[in-house]
C-alpha cells in the first residue's frame, strides 16, 4: 500500500493499524541537536487520545510513546527518529457484526474492492488511530520550528450550525488557556458551553455531528513555499486534507472572499517598525503560493463521523442488502480530538517547508 510517507526534507512515514500490536512513525530529516522534550511529545498525544471526555470515544488509550532511535542525551542526532504507540485497548469482538457488511460513508467498501480484502476490525489502517503517529512527529515538528519562534494555534470553531467569533490571534498563549479550559476546545468560552451542550444531545440521539477547526499560525519568515505546484497553501492543503473526516479546507478570506470586489479584498503594503506589513489580510499570510510574513489563516471543515448508534441499510461483500448496527465506541464529534492533529500537520509541512528554504539559502549564497 503506498501512500504512508510524506514530506521532503522534513519526511514521515507512519505504520501500524487500529487493531494491532501498535502504531508508529519514522521521522527522517530532523536536524540534529534539536532537544526532544518527551514530556511536550506526550502532553501532545494526551489531547488527541481516546477516552478523554464525555464526548469523545470511551476506547481507554494512554498512548504512551516510546521513542527508540534518533536521540541521545535529549537531543536529535540527525538520524532517523523511530516512535512506537502500543495499542492497549483493542475490542476486536465489537466489529464482528460488520466482518461481511459494507458501512455507510467509511472505507470498507474501497479497500475490500481496491485490495480485496480489509482489516474491519476498527477500520484498520483507515481508522483516525493512525493519526496519533502524525501527533508524535508533528511535536517534534514543532519543536524545530520553535527555534524559528513559528507558532501554531488551533481551535473549534464551529460545530453543526454553531459559530465561534473570529478571534484576534495577537495573544496565543490566552487563546491557548482559554481553549484547553474546555472539553470541546473553543477558545471562546460561551460558545464552548453550547457546543458542549449540543454534542451531548446528538450523542444521546445515537447521532455525530460535523464541525469546523480554525487555526492561526504566527511568525513565519517571508519566503516559505515553493513556486507553481509546491505552493505553501496547496502543500497544507494536502496535509490537512489527509486527515480522516476532513471535507473541505480554505485560507486567508476563504470561499466569503469569491464574494468581495478587488477594491475591498487586496491587502495593502504598509512599512512597519517590524518590517513590510499589509493593512488586512485576506491572502492569509500567503502570495503567489509564498508566506509574506503576516499571519498563516485557515480553516478545516469535518464531516459528521459514520459510524452512527441506530440502523442503516446497507449491502454486504456478497451485494445482498442487509441491515447494519453502529456498535463500538466512537465520537459523536471528532472536532474536539481533531484540534491537535491539524496542528501537527501544519508543523509537518511548515517544517518541511522551513529546511527547504534553508536549503535554498545555502545554495543561493
Amino acid at each position: 500500500m503506498a501512500g504512508n510517507t510524506f514530506g521532503d526534507f522534513f519526511r514521515i512515514s507512519t505504520f501500524g493499524e487500529s487493531h494491532g500490536k501498535a502504531i508508529g512513525v519514522i521521522i527522517d530529516g530532523c536536524p540534529s541537536k534539536i532537544d526532544i522534550d518527551e514530556s511536550f511529545i506526550q502532553a501532545e498525544l494526551d489531547k488527541r487520545r481516546p477516552g478523554q471526555s464525555r464526548i469523545t470515544t470511551q476506547r481507554k488509550e494512554s498512548d504512551t510513546v516510546q521513542i527508540l532511535s534518533g536521540t541521545f542525551q535529549g537531543q536529535s542526532t540527525g538520524t532517523p527518529i523511530s516512535i512506537l504507540i502500543p495499542n492497549e485497548d483493542q475490542r476486536s469482538k465489537d466489529y464482528s457484526h460488520i466482518q461481511d457488511k459494507f458501512r455507510p460513508s467509511h472505507a470498507d467498501y474501497t479497500y475490500q474492492t481496491k485490495y480485496g480484502l480489509r482489516d474491519y476490525r476498527g477500520g484498520g489502517r483507515s481508522s483516525a488511530r493512525e493519526t496519533a503517529a502524525r501527533v508524535a512527529a508533528g511535536a517534534i515538528a514543532k519543536l524545530v520550528l520553535k527555534r524559528q519562534g513559528i507558532e501554531i494555534f488551533a481551535h473549534v470553531s464551529g460545530v453543526g450550525s454553531i459559530e465561534a467569533p473570529n478571534l484576534d490571534g495577537s495573544q496565543l498563549s490566552d487563546l491557548l488557556e482559554a481553549r484547553e479550559d474546555n472539553i470541546v476546545r473553543c477558545a471562546d468560552p460561551a460558545t464552548a458551553k453550547e457546543m458542549e451542550s449540543f454534542i451531548d444531545t446528538v450523542r444521546k440521539n445515537g447521532d455525530t455531528v460535523g464541525g469546523r477547526i480554525s487555526t492561526i499560525v504566527r511568525n513565519v519568515p517571508v519566503g516559505l513555499g515553493e513556486p507553481v505546484f509546491d505552493k505553501l497553501h496547496a502543500d497544507l492543503a494536502k496535509a490537512i486534507m489527509s486527515i480522516n473526516a476532513v471535507h473541505g479546507f480554505e485560507y486567508g478570506s476563504g470561499f466569503e472572499g469569491s464574494q468581495m470586489l478587488g477594491s475591498a479584498h487586496n491587502d495593502i503594503f504598509i512599512k512597519a517598525d517590524e518590517g513590510v506589513k499589509t493593512l488586512t489580510n485576506f491572502s492569509g499570510g500567503i502570495q503567489g503560493g509564498i508566506s509574506n510574513g503576516m499571519d498563516i489563516t485557515f480553516r478545516t471543515a469535518f464531516k459528521p463521523v459514520a459510524t452512527i448508534m441506530r440502523d442503516q441499510e446497507t449491502i454486504d461483500a456478497a451485494g445482498n442488502q442487509t441491515t447494519i448496527s453502529g456498535k463500538g465506541r466512537h465520537d459523536p464529534c471528532v472536532v474536539p480530538r481533531a484540534v491537535i492533529i491539524v496542528e501537527a500537520m501544519t508543523a509537518l509541512v511548515l517544517a518541511d517547508h522551513l529546511l527547504k528554504y534553508k536549503a535554498y539559502l545555502n545554495n543561493a549564497t
